[in-house]
C-alpha cells in the first residue's frame, strides 16, 4: 500500500534570521530521525516582524536562504518544503512571499508565489496590508514528488496561508492532479481559533485530498498566532495535530485513501 510519511514543523520565528535558521534546522533534523519522505516548514519561517526586515531578508532563489536546507535534504534524503520566505522581485520594496520545494538531491523542484495577500482589518483583532510589502504571484503550482510513496509519484499542490480562503485555487490544483494540498501558514490567533480547522477540513473534503498545514505559533511577529499545525485526511478527519509550542508532528498518509474517498464522493473536477 502506498504511504507517504510527512513531518510538519511548528515554529515561533521572530526577527532574528540566523536564530530562526538554527531553530528550523534543529527541528528538521529532529524530524529526520523519524525518516519522513517530506518535511514541511511554515510560512515566514526565516523572518517574522516589521516590513523593513522582511525586505532585508529577501534573496534570489536558489541562494543563501535555501542552501542550508538543500544540504539537509541531501543528508536526510528527503523532500523539504520551505513554507515561505522572501524572494526578490522587480520591486525591491515588495519581494514575493514564496514557497520552495526541495528534492532529496537539494535541488529546487518547484516554487510558488503567494497569490492572495493578507489585506484585512478585523474588529478587535489584527489589521494588516500584506500587499504593501509583498508582490503577489499569479500562477498555481502542482509539483510531482517522484517515487516518494513506495516508489509511487505524489502530486502536491502548493499554497500559502491566506490562500486557504479561496477554494477555487484548490479546485484548480485538484484538476491538475494534486492529491496532497500544502498550506504552510502564519495564521493569527484572532481568526485561527474559529476558522483554521474549519477551512482546512473544508478544503480536504471538497477535493478528496490530504491537507498538510505546518504553522507558526507564539508572538514572534508581534501578533499572536494560532499554531495547531495539522494533517487532515480526504474525508475531512484531523489525523494529526501539534500541541501548543514549537515542535514536530508526524503522520503517515495512505494514498489509497484518496482513491477510496473520491470513488465514494466523486466531486472532483475533471482533468
Amino acid at each position: 500500500m502506498s504511504r507517504l510519511r510527512v513531518a510538519l514543523i511548528q515554529l515561533a520565528a521572530d526577527q532574528d534570521v540566523a536564530a530562526n535558521v538554527e531553530r528550523a534546522i534543529a527541528l528538521v533534523m529532529e524530524a529526520g530521525e523519524l525518516r519522513p519522505q517530506l518535511v514541511a516548514l511554515p510560512e515566514m519561517f526565516l523572518y517574522r516582524g516589521p516590513a523593513a526586515g522582511w525586505r532585508e531578508s529577501a534573496a534570489e532563489l536558489p541562494g543563501p536562504t535555501t542552501e542550508p536546507f538543500a544540504d539537509l535534504a541531501r543528508s536526510l534524503d528527503t523532500w523539504i518544503l520551505l513554507g515561505s520566505l522572501a524572494e526578490r522581485s522587480a520591486d525591491p520594496q515588495r519581494p514575493y512571499n514564496t514557497s520552495v520545494l526541495l528534492d532529496p538531491a537539494g535541488q529546487i523542484s518547484a516554487t510558488y508565489r503567494k497569490q492572495h495577500l493578507f489585506d484585512v482589518s478585523i474588529d478587535d483583532g489584527p489589521s494588516d496590508r500584506e500587499s504593501g510589502r509583498t508582490t503577489p504571484g499569479s500562477e498555481g503550482v502542482v509539483a510531482v514528488m517522484q517515487g516518494v510513496a513506495q516508489e509511487a509519484d505524489v502530486r502536491i499542490g502548493l499554497s500559502i496561508c491566506f490562500d486557504l480562503r479561496f477554494p477555487e485555487l484548490y479546485r484548480q490544483m485538484t484538476a491538475a492532479g494534486a492529491v496532497v494540498l500544502a498550506v504552510p501558514a502564519n495564521f493569527t490567533e484572532a481568526t485561527g481559533r474559529d476558522h483554521w480547522e474549519v477551512l482546512l477540513r473544508a478544503r480536504a473534503i471538497e477535493n478528496g485530498a490530504f491537507v498538510i498545514a505546518p504553522a507558526q505559533c507564539g508572538i514572534g511577529g508581534g501578533v499572536p498566532t494560532h499554531g495547531r499545525s495539522m494533517v487532515v485526511d480526504p474525508w475531512g478527519v484531523v489525523t494529526a495535530q501539534a500541541p501548543d509550542g514549537p515542535g514536530v508532528v508526524v503522520a503517515d498518509l495512505d494514498m489509497e485513501r484518496v482513491v477510496q474517498v473520491r470513488r465514494q464522493l466523486p466531486t472532483q473536477p475533471r482533468r
